[in-house]
């Protein structure tokens, strides 16, 4: 009650907010005469002269009122529309990197203009991002001309561009595109091998479109680009065939560790049979391009040495199902990663199942946290405030209209059922119908549409349905809504991003209707007759009332309840609203309508009467809020479980491009190989172990396996007074040696190449594989709630450790690999290409059992990272540190440089 009473004498902070704007508003008004008097030529200057008062030091906002001053006067040239001051006041909220929620009809895409071109000066480009590829490629089209006039360079982002053209858009200073072309295109980044082959610059500024749908409705679902494992069908079968010829000598097996590896005999046995087999290349079996070939011996080898049938699976209806080993039962739907399951397959000779495997994955809420600076506009975010500010740490500012609204938002209108309900809503449409009113009928779903619009056929009436399927054509009939006793139905998500005009939209009809007229003289007399209709239409229009907007019932969210109502209205036009509602909708159901049944029942409602209150409307507007603060709940949870996973994402992305940034790797590998060596000789050698403990036999395996070289590891235990730090010194002056000799023998370059290479591959395979363990991890981590533990806090703690088992694992197979890999001379290799069969999807996690859902397609591969400014470094908190150079001093204060602390691979 007192905050209801300061607010009526000192306003709210909303209103005290745009106060503080006016002072903008001033200045740029203040500039405008000085304007008007330039030639184009000396209005395009302003630019880099605007450009140069930047690199003297100025601010951004010390050029504000300047900038937004020019992009007026150009928009006032070129596009016949000059900016009103509430106008201004949208484009410093975007500017200072808030949301500004502007009523439809607003012009919402001529405030972009304003903060687009004040940031887009600085050189480190613009992301405006919408829903649809219709409105990008409209608005980059429709809006560039202000930029080029101004000497600025657009491109845009839409589906079907090759990478050089992608490359060429990113690098203007705007760039338009879809929110999942921009997520897309960053995953990829972070699959391509070399830096000139990544198409996005570093993050700098995005304004979102539409901001409510794409960091709220859409926020669920994550981007996913996946492939089918690269290890074909056949390759399984083939090596399979083979293991039946190798001798118990070929192997050995440690049933206690359940590892299994090939001896020397073993290794040249194989090799001679993949080469018979002609799988096997020219060369050694790990030679680069045999590689894989290692991968399917390894696995095909475990499958049949370490794994027996009927013990730890079993065989039924063509499929192999693995058996728990702790409770004997069958585990439906589980299957072995790394292949390991194919291999099974291949040996039982059933059909062999070829997995789609998640490559790269974001969701939308941590790729838009990426940018430094983020800002958004809509005509509906206040309810969703909240959620706004908690993810995104943005700011909602609601700004006043250019002119007052006049619609009349009529009450709710409850019925006992659906089939009442649509009789009302069709009684009421043709009553608009009678005097040329034009209705919009909002619907939930596709479905609902049809219904409704079968209603209308039986009492032929004429209307048009809308799905948003074909954006062109929807932006077209949702602009000729307004048109005197046109009747659209259409979903609430359906046609955002265009205005109705009353009477109809004079631009679309002339580039719909005389597309194929080439006579100028024609062209002009016809464009004149149809802005002559569309007047008179407007007049007859205003007559009957505006836009009539009909709801077919309250949705969970009063978000797309106020959008619907917002069609009408716009820029002080009349209107009307009303939602139609009925005991059998999803809404009213869940709010329990048994009890209001029977209230209405006792009230004596006869059939086709409706109940209307004010009383209702506020009583639905509560049960919305209920169902918005649990889906809230929902995208809130799963953001804390992504957030662990987008932290290690962070992080290998950052490594991948310090590898293929760096001059020089091979620092980066020596400290590689020493944590190897320093790994294998504590496993072996414990610490504070007599000589007799230490296993000597393993370490002699370790040394073979992983650095290909046989040393006397048992000669040397046997050494009076030996110590770990002799043994691992004697071990790393080996492996260096062979090192150095495979550099002399190959040449230098030639190393180096092939470590780069060798790294970022292996990085990607561990790194594919750790986001496949982290799909299974997060589906069973529920359960943990029911051993009195928190779901959440288990999963990081897994999680982490999963990571750091990645991380041992990738030091393992790169030296590993170096140590066996032969370098012949001869054509260069081509740049490895992305994988083939790779899919984009968007995939809601809350269906995990159905499966993946949405559009998927094809596509080549991306990446791009930015960290935000941060105001101060804290050395207990990596997030405040930004980027790190990896030779310099680790910011945690060891005095270590990076690489080697915090950094470490």
């Amino acid at each position: 009650m007192i905050g209801a009473l300061a607010r009526r004498f000192f306003g709210s902070a909303n209103d005290r907010y745009i106060k503080s704007l006016a002072s903008v508003v001033r200045d740029v008004n203040a500039l405008e005469p000085s304007l008007v008097g330039l030639s184009d030529d000396e209005l395009r200057a302003r630019t880099p002269m605007l450009r140069e008062r930047l690199e003297k030091g100025a601010t951004l906002d010390d050029i504000l009122p300047d900038a937004f001053a020019t992009v007026r006067e150009a928009a006032k040239r070129v596009l016949g529309q000059r900016h009103f001051d509430v106008q201004l006041m949208g484009g410093t909220v975007l500017h200072r990197g808030m949301v500004a929620e502007m009523k439809t009809g607003e012009g919402k895409t001529l405030v972009g203009t304003l903060p687009v071109y004040l940031n887009a000066l600085s050189g480190q480009g613009v992301h405006v991002v919408t829903v649809n590829d219709y409105l990008a490629s409209r608005d980059s089209e429709w809006m560039g001309t202000i930029y080029r006039f101004l000497g600025l360079e657009v491109g845009c982002i839409v589906h079907g561009l090759d990478d050089p053209q992608r490359r060429a858009a990113y690098a203007a200073d705007v760039t338009y595109g879809t929110n999942n072309e921009f997520g897309f295109d960053y995953l990829r980044d972070n699959m391509k091998y070399r830096l000139e082959d990544m198409v996005q610059r570093p993050f700098n500024f995005a304004i979102v479109d539409e901001v409510d749908s794409i960091l709220i409705d859409e926020a669920r679902t994550p981007l996913i680009i996946s492939g089918p494992a690269e290890d074909s069908s056949e390759l399984y079968a083939r090596v399979d065939v083979l293991m039946d010829l190798l001798d118990p000598t070929d192997f050995e097996k440690d049933e206690k560790q359940r590892t299994v590896t090939l001896t020397e005999k073993g290794l040249e046995t194989i090799e001679r049979l993949l080469q018979e087999a002609g799988l096997q290349k020219e060369g050694g079996l790990y030679d680069i391009h045999n590689v894989s070939l290692v991968h399917h011996v390894n696995q095909a080898l475990r499958a049949h040495k370490l794994f027996a049938r009927d013990t730890d699976y079993i065989v039924k209806d063509d499929k192999v199902i693995i058996v728990d080993e702790f409770t004997g039962r069958m585990m439906e739907g589980r299957r072995y990663s790394e292949g390991l399951h194919q291999a099974l397959e291949a040996k039982e000779h059933v059909t062999i199942q070829v997995e789609n495997q998640t490559l790269a994955s974001i969701t939308f809420q941590n790729y838009f946290r990426l940018y430094p600076k983020l800002a958004g506009m809509t005509g509906t975010a206040m309810t969703e405030a909240q959620e706004l500010s908690d993810i995104y740490k943005l700011d909602v500012i609601e700004m006043p209209t250019n002119v007052p609204c006049v619609r009349k938002d009529a009450d709710d209108e409850v019925y006992r059922t659906a089939r009442e309900k649509m009789n009302a809503i069709v009684l009421q449409i043709e009553e608009c119908r009678k005097k040329d009113q034009p209705v919009l009928v909002g619907t939930v779903s596709i479905e609902k549409s049809e219904l409704l619009a079968a209603f209308l056929e039986e009492r032929k009436v004429p209307h048009q349905v809308l799905n948003a399927r074909h954006h062109e054509q929807e932006a077209y009939i949702i602009a000729q809504a307004g048109r005197p006793g046109a009747v659209t139905i259409a979903t609430n998500m359906a046609g955002r991003g265009t205005d109705i005009q009353l009477g109809g939209n004079v631009e679309l009809r002339v580039r719909r209707e005389l597309a194929e007229v080439t006579d100028p003289d024609e062209r002009a007399h016809l464009e004149a007759s149809i802005r002559t209709d569309v007047a008179a239409a407007k007049q007859r229009v205003l007559a009957a009332g505006g836009l009539y907007v009909i709801g077919s019932e309250r949705h969970e969210s009063r978000r797309i309840d106020n959008q619907l109502r917002g069609r009408s209205g716009r820029q002080g036009d009349p209107g009307g609203s009303k939602f139609f509602v009925s005991l059998d909708d999803d809404l009213m159901r869940i709010f329990g309508s048994e009890r209001m049944d029977t209230m209405l029942r006792r009230l004596g409602i006869k059939e086709g009467e409706a109940i209307v209150h004010s009383w209702i409307n506020k009583a639905l507007e509560k049960a919305q809020q209920k169902v918005e603060a649990r889906n809230y709940e929902v995208r809130k949870q799963l953001l804390r479980y992504d957030d662990v996973m987008n932290d290690q994402r962070k992080v290998v992305y950052e490594q991948r491009r310090d590898i293929m940034q760096a001059d020089d790797i091979e620092t980066m590998i020596a400290d590689m190989r020493a944590e190897v060596i320093e790994t294998q000789v504590t496993r072996c050698i414990p610490p504070n172990a007599y000589a007799e403990q230490w296993d000597a036999a393993g370490l002699h395996e370790s040394c073979l396996r992983l650095f290909g070289l046989d040393l006397p590891i048992a000669d040397w235990v046997r050494e009076e007074g030996i110590a770990d730090v002799e043994i691992r010194g004697r071990i790393t002056k080996a492996v260096d040696e062979k090192m150095a000799a495979k550099a002399e023998a190959y040449g230098l370059e030639l190393i180096r190449m092939a470590e780069r290479s060798i790294l970022l591959q292996v990085l990607d395979q561990v790194w594919k594989d750790h986001l496949l363990s982290l799909d299974h991890l997060r589906q069973g981590i529920s359960l943990r709630a029911y051993a009195q533990r928190d779901p959440l806090n288990e999963y990081k703690r897994e999680a982490f450790e999963l990571f750091e088992e990645m991380l041992v694992q990738l030091r393992e197979a790169v030296i590993q690999l170096l140590s066996h890999i032969e370098v012949r001379m001869q054509e260069p290799e081509p740049i490895p290409e992305m994988p083939q069969g790779m899919v984009e999807t968007r995939y809601d996690p809350a269906l995990s059992e159905v499966g993946p859902d949405g559009e998927a397609e094809p596509r080549p591969a991306m990446r791009h990272t930015a960290v935000a400014a941060v105001a101060s470094i804290d050395p207990a908190d990596p997030a405040t540190w930004g980027r790190v150079n990896r030779n310099g001093s680790c910011p945690c204060g060891s005095g270590k440089k990076y690489k080697h602390c915090h950094g470490k691979l």
